[in-house]
């Protein structure tokens, strides 16, 4: 009767043991599949690996383990209560053949894989770099990062089809920097559910990308600087972007986000009202199959805060802005390289000035004023645009052309059937003056 005790609880024992621990696990999907660890500079966690279920464990060195046939599984484990890596020195894991990775890489910090903390910062630095064998990602059940405990995490890893689930709400500086660049397999982003930026901390997540169609939600109101920058950089197949609900800039906040992006055809709202330096800078450049960029309800410019938005985006026909002044430090090439033809709305305190960082060269102006009521001036009396060195100048009535010295260079009446053409001795900007109207011209 007491054996029989025994043998129960030990059973017991053994099942509790079973279902306490979540190890991190390598399964081969074809045969011969190998992995090891590579340890840059000092970098020397514990790390040890069991072929045969738990039963037994053997420290892993430099050596490849070979998964001999498909199917056939590798539990791995450590003992680093303080950090499995650090910065510059730290360790990550090489692949060949086909492998998929499932259970816990906290296994790596407790033995277990029962902790949900990550006790150091860079912790799980690299920890999959160049792993172009691994289809399946292991689980990340954090809830609170580390700085750039997930950094460069799965880069380059070109097998992955699918991110893990990413539950942490809490972020901190670069936590997901870099974390699937060039991953041009996967096809699916997880949830983003944090709604507090730290710096960088979705820097280049998904950049390169190519396979992404879709973006995750990002709820955050609040942003911090340069949280969002080149997140979804090149990622070719993206055709829809997440909404943008945040009304806090920061500087450099979107900064490069959507670069490169040459399906997304529509760019989501920005409702903040007051901008912070270059947080806009680059946000949607090359993006070739933008038709119509989104409303920019902010009245006063801040440097850099739209610089090259739209640049190089060559379908798009469509602004519709509120600020009234012109600033070079603002809006510098933002609209260089847009369609050809289109239509520029603007309330009618803005200056009528045509180039790159003005309203785009051949586009139709229309006023809107504060009830949203649209005053089409396409045909209007008064248009100024350049070509080279130079300026054409529509308007029925006395034009008169000054360099920024107050030197006149031109005085005569024009017509609004046949626009003038007058040719400028230099690039430069130059002051025309239509009547009561005053516009800026940069050459």
């Amino acid at each position: 009767m007491v054996r029989k005790l025994l043998a129960i609880l030990f059973f017991q024992c053994i099942l509790c043991t079973a279902f306490a621990t979540n190890y991190l696990t390598f399964t081969a999907e074809e045969d011969g599949s190998q992995f090891g660890i590579i340890r840059r500079g000092e970098a020397n966690p514990d790390i040890q690996y069991s072929l045969d279920d738990g039963e037994s464990w053997t420290d892993l060195a430099r050596d490849e383990i070979t998964l001999e046939k498909k199917g056939d599984k590798a539990l791995i484990r450590g003992n680093n209560p303080t950090g499995f890596s650090s910065y510059p020195d730290y360790s990550y894991f090489m692949m060949t053949g086909k492998i998929a990775a499932s259970g816990s890489v906290m296994s790596l910090i407790d033995g277990k894989g029962e902790t949900t903390t990550i006790p150091s910062t860079y912790c799980f630095y690299g920890l999959f770099y160049e792993c172009a064998s691994l289809t399946q990602a292991p689980e990340l059940p954090a809830t609170a990062m580390t700085l750039e405990c997930y950094a460069s995490m799965f880069e380059r890893c070109t097998g992955l089809t699918e991110a893990p689930e990413l539950p942490a709400t809490t972020l901190e500086y670069a936590c997901y920097e870099k974390m699937f660049l060039d991953c041009t397999s996967l096809t699916q982003a997880p949830k983003l559910p944090a709604t507090t930026m730290k710096e960088y901390c979705y820097f280049c997540m998904f950049c390169n990308c190519t396979s992404l169609t879709q973006a995750p939600e990002l709820p955050a109101t609040t942003m911090d600087v340069c949280c969002y920058k080149s997140m979804f950089c090149n990622c070719t197949s993206l055709t829809q972007a997440p909404k943008l609900p945040a009304t806090t800039m920061d500087d450099h906040c979107y900064y490069y986000m959507f670069w490169g992006c040459t399906s997304l055809t529509k760019a989501p709202e920005l409702p903040a009202t007051t901008l912070a330096y270059g947080c806009y800078e680059n946000m949607f450049l090359d993006c070739t199959s933008l038709t119509q960029a989104p409303e920019l309800i902010a009245t006063e410019l801040v440097d850099h805060c739209y610089y090259y938005m739209f640049s190089g985006c060559t379908n798009l026909s469509k602004i519709k802005v509120r600020f009234v002044e012109w600033e070079t430090f603002s809006t510098l090439a933002w609209v260089a390289n847009v369609a050809s033809t289109g239509t520029f709305y603007c309330l009618e305190e803005l200056p009528i000035e045509y180039g790159a960082s003005e309203i785009p060269i051949g586009w139709n102006v229309k006023h809107v004023w504060d009830d949203d009521a649209v005053e089409d001036i396409a045909n209007a009396n008064t248009r100024v645009w350049t070509d080279g060195l130079n300026l054409y100048v529509r308007y029925a009535g006395d034009v008169e052309v000054y360099g920024l010295n107050g030197k006149q260079i031109y005085k005569g009446h024009g017509d609004v059937d046949s626009p003038m053409c007058l040719s400028m001795p230099a690039h430069g900007v130059y002051v025309v003056k239509m009547g009561g109207k005053v516009s800026k011209v940069e050459l």
